[in-house]
């Protein structure tokens, strides 16, 4: 399945003296669905988490090479999703989706 979408990057920025914040910047990519899982986590809350354990394989360019650590979320499906892990095998970047974005 292919897939299109937007990544967020975390970019940080000094606002005032010694005061850091993030914004995000979003840049479209494109690639395909490797997995597509989805689990519900029963925890102490009255409604359960949904938690996505899908794969997205991305064909990265150069921003996204050398901001891997800065990579926040994935839109998927109408949603933003965390990036909870990324494989790199370049020029594609094996990106694992998380829980909802909340940030």
């Amino acid at each position: 399945m292919k897939w299109t979408g937007k990544i967020g990057f975390a970019e940080t920025a000094e606002t005032e003296p010694s005061v850091y914040e993030e914004t995000i910047v979003e840049r479209k990519y494109y690639g395909d669905v490797l997995e597509w899982n989805r689990r519900m986590d029963t925890g102490s809350g009255v409604n359960p988490d949904i938690t996505m354990q899908n794969r997205l394989s991305v064909l990265g360019d150069p921003y996204a090479s050398a901001n891997l650590y800065k990579m926040r979320y994935a839109e998927y499906l109408g949603q933003k999703w965390q990036v909870t892990g990324v494989q790199v095998q370049y020029p594609r970047l094996t990106l694992t989706l998380g829980g909802l974005w909340n940030g």
